[in-house]
């Protein structure tokens, strides 16, 4: 093995599992989406003085194009994105419609964390990335946060390349084939991209949702629980039951 990949004691080093964290650590039943959706349709009406219409088709345009609303606004509008997030995802109501998942929580203590580091990655700001990781009450299982960083211009998110080497440049993994990554359904193209430079990808599609008629990456799985089948090697032995 080529001495850059190993740690030193001689041992490889752990593989990384990035997870999602909106959509992804909990469900969309939540509705957390949906509360976002309509604020950032209020910021883009209100700062931009948009009839609402305009205002929900260019919030939708702008995150086709690059990923995230905010990135938009700050291209073509100049927009201090830490008002907008004060202003959006710190607005949200979180402590009311996020609670801890006993299930989640039972997920990823049956991870084997000695041989897999677990580690967020989300387009979020790190102020709502922790936020809902406190409410959700698994601070304790994840080793480190990749953020879209609002304060650096030009931004570094989903699904550009750069986002992702910038999650392995922080989680210290340096091959792609070390890299497993789960996202959320409304993120074909997250899936792709990271799959594209070779990580191992599990597509999260709720059962309420009607599944692509391409497949965006190796995997797709309808609940995390499943990602016990999907990834044997990286849960503990006596739990591989457990669902």
């Amino acid at each position: 093995m080529d001495s850059e990949h190993t740690s030193v004691n001689g041992a490889s080093p752990r593989q990384v599992f990035f997870f999602d964290i909106d959509n992804c650590l909990y469900p969309k039943s939540a509705r957390v989406h949906d509360l976002m959706a309509d604020l950032i349709d209020r910021y883009f009406a209100t700062h931009l003085s948009l009839p609402w219409e305009d205002a929900v088709r260019l919030h939708k345009e702008y995150y086709q194009n690059y990923g995230l609303a905010i990135e938009g606004l700050v291209r073509h509008h100049q927009i201090d994105p830490l008002d907008y997030n004060a202003k959006v995802d710190d607005a949200l109501p979180l402590d009311d419609v996020i609670k801890p998942r006993p299930e989640l929580k039972k997920l990823l203590a049956d991870i084997d964390r000695s041989k897999v580091k677990l580690w967020l990655l989300t387009n979020a700001y790190v102020n709502h990335a922790k936020r809902v990781v406190r409410l959700l009450e698994v601070e304790e299982f994840f080793e480190g946060l990749t953020y879209c960083d609002y304060g650096a211009v030009p931004f570094k998110c989903k699904p550009h390349p750069d986002m992702y080497h910038k999650a392995m440049r922080e989680a210290g993994i340096e091959r792609y084939e070390d890299c497993f990554f789960v996202e959320i359904d409304d993120s074909y193209q997250n899936c792709r991209k990271a799959q594209e430079l070779g990580w191992t990808v599990a597509h999260l599609v709720e059962d309420d949702v009607k599944p692509p008629a391409t497949p965006a990456s190796q995997y797709q799985i309808r609940h995390l629980e499943e990602l016990r089948k999907v990834f044997p090697q990286f849960f503990k032995p006596d739990s591989s039951d457990a669902s």
